[in-house]
Parts: structure tokens; C-alpha cells; sequence
């Protein structure tokens, strides 16, 4: 039923919308595409076994990069992996829990797929297998790897991934505190992490999104989550803009993901999702760098929204239990 439901729904999203002034997409914000600076290296491994809270399991440095095994920690915490999931199967095509998780929550710099429905997760690898998604920075390393997996896979090791991602629960991952003033960040890991010596500087127009706890991140622990530092005030624009459209100015997000947030049939959730993904999907479709099924709505919804705009909803988003 919900699935007849939604034509309609975005039918008249796209009405509302071409009546909205559209705004020239500028360049992506580089806090949200987070890319590492030009002569990155790893730091050596000596071997010694790496641990983590509330796991009697131990990694090497060497083994937590092997793209071609995931870094189980918490084996307990989630239904067995298929071999898409947990396992390389060839060169160039590598797990999906690698940079996903075990658990499906994920990383600021690729998506949480825990909860997506699987038809969804289904046709966004064929978007990026054809082409029809893109990212606006080019250099983004976890997209590129990311097109490289999806053009690499077979229907039915991408099928079985997604029904895996989709059974497990999406939990609240990420912490939300508004703040005129934030650590002073750089990128390292495709991600932003405190800069040393300590210092802070004023947030602006920007979300800073980083690991709770950089050590247990770094080592890929399944977890440990992430707080994103948002501008003051934000939530409640985000909410004005995610519940009513802000007075008309374009469609309420409840419209097509559910009243709660929680998706609505084929449409993801949005609610506690990370807050620099839904920024950097926001402008990549504002951008008209996604395409495919449901794109040009969201494209038209997305068309009169300001960058404060698309701040203060990733905020809001971020900010909702899931």
C-alpha cells in the first residue's frame, strides 16, 4: 500500500518545489568531503596485537588494513556475515563491512546501511555500477572504491548484502551537540579528527563530525561511535524545514520518509544518520550528481534549499533517535 502511496506523494513534492527559486549549487563544503592532504602514510606496523574495550580479540595494524577481511571485534553483536560482507572474493572486489561495519552503522566518509531496505541499498550499488551517482569531489577515495566494488559485484552477492545490511537494527551511533565553538580539526583518514595541540575555533556554517574516540575508530571498532558539533540553533531550523517545509518553501521530508523518519517503503531513513552524509547527499543532488529512480524528485525538492538550509536539516536528522 505505501508503495502505491508514494508516486502520489512525490508527484506533489515536485509541484511545490518548481514553484520554489532555485539555488546555484557552489562549490561541496570541504568538511563534508573530507579528503586526505597529498603525501598521506600510514603509520608502520611493529606488531603488536591492538585490542578494544569489551572485545577478548586482538589485531595487528597489518591485519586491521586488509581490505580483503573485515575486522570482527564484536562478533556477538550482529547474525553471521555472508562471505560479500565479512570476505573479499577477488581482486578489487572487497567486503562490504569493511568500511560499512559489521553492524552496518558506518563511517562520517561512506553511509550506515543498518535498517535500509534492501531494495534501496540494491538500486543505489546499480547507480553507482552504471554511473547514474556520482560525487561532487572527485578525489573522494571511499566513493571511488566504492564504484570500483559495485562495477566488481554479482546481483547476487550485491542481493544477499543488502538483505544482510537490512535485517540489523539501526541504533543511535552518533551524538548531536549544538555549539557556537568546536576542536580545531584536520582531515586524516578520510575523516575529521582533533588537531594537535588542542585548540578550538568558531563552527560557522558547518558541521564537525568526529569519532568519540579516535583511537578505538582508527581501529575500526564497531563500538565506538561518532559526535557531530552543529551550529547553534540549527536543530530547531532543521526541524522547521524537515516537519513543515518552513512556511512553504519546499516539502517536508516526512512526506517521503515517514512521519518519524523512518523511511517509507523503498525511501531510506534519515533519522540519526550521519549528519555529513546527508550533507554531501543533499548537494550531489542539488548538483544533479545523482540520478536514477526517485532522483529528479529529490532533485526538485532539494532545488530553493541554501546551504544553511541543508545544514540545519542534516542537524535535525542527526539529531533523531532512529
Amino acid at each position: 500500500m505505501k508503495h502505491l502511496v508514494l508516486p502520489v506523494l512525490f508527484g506533489a513534492a515536485i509541484t511545490l518545489a518548481a514553484e520554489a527559486v532555485a539555488v546555484e549549487p557552489d562549490s561541496p563544503p570541504p568538511w563534508a568531503y573530507a579528503v586526505n592532504p597529498p603525501g598521506t602514510k600510514p603509520a608502520p606496523d611493529d606488531g603488536t596485537p591492538l585490542r578494544v574495550p569489551g572485545s577478548a580479540t586482538s589485531f595487528t595494524l597489518t591485519q586491521l588494513r586488509n581490505l580483503f577481511s573485515v575486522p570482527d571485534w564484536h562478533p556477538d553483536d550482529h547474525p553471521a556475515m555472508p562471505n560479500s560482507v565479512a570476505r573479499g572474493s577477488r581482486p578489487g572486489v572487497f567486503p562490504c563491512g569493511f568500511c560499512h561495519l559489521p553492524n552496518g552503522l558506518g563511517r562520517p566518509e561512506n553511509a550506515s546501511l543498518a535498517g535500509l531496505p534492501a531494495e534501496y541499498i540494491v538500486r543505489q550499488v546499480a547507480a553507482f555500477k552504471s554511473g547514474e551517482r556520482k560525487s561532487a569531489e572527485p578525489r573522494s577515495l571511499p566513493i571511488n572504491l566504492m564504484v570500483s566494488v559495485a562495477k566488481g559485484t554479482t546481483d547476487e552477492e550485491v542481493r544477499t548484502a543488502a538483505e544482510y545490511f537490512a535485517a540489523l537494527p539501526m541504533r543511535q551511533w552518533i551524538r548531536v551537540v549544538e555549539t557556537g565553538t568546536v576542536p580545531r580539526t584536520h582531515v586524516a583518514g578520510w575523516m575529521l579528527v582533533a588537531s594537535e595541540p588542542a585548540a578550538t575555533e568558531p563552527i560557522g556554517q558547518r558541521i564537525i563530525e568526529m569519532p568519540e574516540d579516535l583511537e578505538r575508530t582508527e581501529r575500526r571498532d564497531s563500538a565506538s561511535g561518532f559526535v557531530a558539533y552543529v551550529p547553534s540553533g540549527s536543530v530547531a531550523r532543521g526541524e522547521a524545514l524537515v516537519t513543515t517545509g518552513d512556511a512553504g518553501r519546499t516539502t517536508p521530508c516526512g512526506v517521503c520518509h515517514g512521519a518519524e523518519l523512518r523511511g517509507l517503503g523503498p525511501v531510506p531513513s534519515l533519522a540519526g544518520r550521519s549528519p555529513s552524509y546527508i550533507v554531501r547527499q543533499l548537494h550531489d543532488m542539488r548538483r544533479g550528481l545523482r540520478q536514477g529512480a526517485w532522483s529528479d524528485l529529490m532533485k526538485a525538492v532539494v532545488a530553493p534549499l541554501t546551504d544553511q538550509d541543508i545544514v540545519a536539516i542534516a542537524a535535525y536528522t542527526a539529531s533523531r533517535a532512529p
